[in-house]
């Protein structure tokens, strides 16, 4: 597998673990002593400012930001409910033991429809419940090789639209 390859399967393991809720796999793909700062872009053109919404250090934050309680501060999913990450629009850069990636991303929120207690009516077809973008802009990662494995060693994740915590 390609090194471009290589990164782009550790974002993808990184969207999938964040919509699963699960810091520990999520921490698995960072270095000890990461940090992941979060950002929100106040604007397109010159003279546009980036405001730093907080900073995640070490892997451990980084697991307990990403689990649900008890142990974490992210909300679990509601019944018949689930997130999708996407990202597209992958630019690679590798240099040696040092490699780059920024992604754009879209953050769904999916809530299923309950089954109502006589069943669907009749002709009620295809997938049931609402799915709508809540989150969107861009993830930059930055990437060392050690030991013959690539491990995140900073990340900004930068909003497009205001972001409350």
């Amino acid at each position: 597998m390609s090194v471009e390859n290589e990164i782009r399967e550790i974002v993808s393991r990184y969207t999938r673990a964040a919509d699963q809720r699960d810091g520990a796999a999520l921490a698995k793909l960072y270095e000890a002593d990461a940090v992941v700062e979060v950002h929100y872009h106040g604007g397109a053109g010159p003279g546009s400012r980036m405001e730093l919404l907080g900073t995640l250090s070490g892997a451990e934050q980084i697991e307990a930001a990403m689990s649900p309680p008890p142990h974490g501060s992210m909300a679990a999913h509601p019944p018949l409910g689930w997130s999708h990450h996407t990202t597209y629009d992958h630019l690679v850069t590798v240099d040696g033991d040092e490699a780059s990636i920024e992604t754009q991303f879209i953050t769904f929120d999916v809530v299923g429809a309950r089954k109502p207690e006589g069943g669907w009516p009749a002709g009620t077809f295809g997938a049931q419940g609402t799915i709508k973008p809540i989150e969107s802009g861009y993830y930059r990662f930055a990437f060392r090789r050690t030991e013959g494995a690539w491990r995140i060693r900073h990340q900004d994740v930068i909003h497009d639209i205001p972001y409350v915590s």
